[in-house]
């Protein structure tokens, strides 16, 4: 296993993660594998909600491990002004803010963007919300499966006529983590220019109906409601998934290329098919998919996944198995892409994260260590950021301004 770099293209950014849950985490913790400096700030004295989603070993989340890897955790009450004051030092210091708020909840503890901008100008503020900042339904609480249903997501996820099927991942949260990064990305390389931060509002509604845009671009094309289709592409036929003998193969038939149907009808044994005006073209296939595709999941019936893959291979054809989670773990290619990183945690043990997959030729980033326990960098933070000595910081801990972690004391 690779070792876990120290460093990356971004180990100059400092960036203060007031984020929880998902959406917020996600973003970053895509900085943080890019070499940011990210100083997660928790509330005392329980930190983010998801210290405590399943799966659990002994009390520790593989949830909160698994998304805030690499982090650093201070804890701060936000709650009182001295509070306040902190992390208002901390923000004169620090190139970016990230929070996953409600719209409005920064503001009402006077830490919104106008309030921050005024004592750091060049301050990138990242605001990750269900809605967004502005419009009528700005101030509504969402999480990612309700912005899965608002944004249409689910209406088109499922097979022909079946009931709606959320996707197998927290698609609306990590959507909104990744354009989140971007914009931060962005607003990092203008104010290179400007010298100014600015106020980034990204909102997880917006960023489903972007990943959307085939859909709602044959709607306003065609006028046709965009429907469940299984695996089965809108346009292009076969192109999905079929049964094997031992399990599933998926198909995509290239638009424009030569010879392709043909060659498959050939290898299937169905060579009456090649010419069958229903399905001589792709616009026809499609038209016609209802009477083409058991035909061809019948032919697919007499070989195993692997025996199809090397046969259509050979023709270019492109196709793959359907593989099961830790199926995917083993895989060569996966692991010489070093797409699992052993990251050790001190109650969890030794578990293989998923890595960043931005490969870099020059400034690689990847996984910097474990994630924080809740309050473990306070001390740390409030003297390498404010220059705080230890009796002033033992004020702030016996006042209950801040908070850190006291490992328990091994007896053995």
């Amino acid at each position: 296993m690779p070792s876990l770099p120290t460093e990356g293209p971004l180990k100059d950014l400092k960036v203060l993660d007031l984020t929880w849950v998902l959406s917020g985490p996600f973003a970053t913790m895509t900085l943080s594998d890019l070499g940011a400096d990210v100083i997660k700030v928790e509330r005392p004295p329980y930190g983010d909600v998801s210290r405590t989603t399943g799966p659990l070993v002994d009390g520790e989340s593989g949830y909160f491990f698994s998304v805030n890897r690499g982090k650093r955790s201070i804890s701060v009450n936000l709650k009182l002004d001295s509070g306040k004051d902190i992390f208002k030092e901390l923000v004169k210091e620090v190139d970016v803010l990230v929070e996953n708020f409600t719209p409005g909840v920064m503001s009402k503890l006077g830490l919104g963007y106008s309030d921050l901008s005024e004592i750091n100008d060049r301050l990138i503020y990242a605001a990750i919300s269900g809605y967004g900042q502005t419009g009528v339904m700005s101030e509504l609480p969402a999480l990612d499966v309700i912005v899965q249903g608002a944004g249409g997501v689910m209406s088109i996820t499922g097979e022909h006529g079946g009931t709606p099927v959320r996707p197998g991942l927290s698609l609306a949260d990590v959507t909104a983590g990744l354009y989140c990064a971007i914009g931060i990305l962005s607003a990092v390389h203008e104010r290179e220019r400007s010298g100014k931060g600015q106020l980034i509002d990204i909102s997880m509604l917006d960023s489903q109906i972007a990943i959307l845009e085939n859909a709602y671009m044959r709607y306003h094309v065609t006028g046709e409601i965009p429907e469940k289709l299984g695996t089965r592409h809108p346009t292009a036929v076969p192109f999905q998934a079929f049964a094997t003998l031992d399990g599933y193969l998926v198909l995509a038939l290239a638009w424009g290329v030569p010879n392709q149907w043909a060659l498959l009808c050939a290898e299937l044994d169905v060579p009456e098919l090649i010419d069958d005006e229903r399905f001589s073209t792709a616009q026809a296939r499609s038209r016609n998919h209802g009477v083409l595709e058991p035909l061809l999941s019948k032919a697919f019936l007499t070989k195993n996944t692997q025996d199809w893959v090397s046969a259509l291979s050979k023709f270019g054809i492109p196709c793959g198995p359907l593989n099961d989670i830790p199926t995917v773990t083993k895989m060569d290619q996966v692991k010489s892409r070093n797409m699992f990183i052993d990251v050790p945690h001190h109650t969890i043990g030794n578990i293989p994260l998923t890595n960043t997959p931005i490969k870099l030729s020059r400034t690689p980033g990847g996984i910097k260590g474990t994630s924080p326990d809740m309050g473990q960098d306070t001390e740390d933070i409030l003297k390498e950021f404010l220059k705080l000595n230890q009796s002033e910081i033992e004020d702030l801990l016996q006042n209950e301004i801040v908070s850190n972690f006291r490992p328990p004391v091994d007896l053995g």
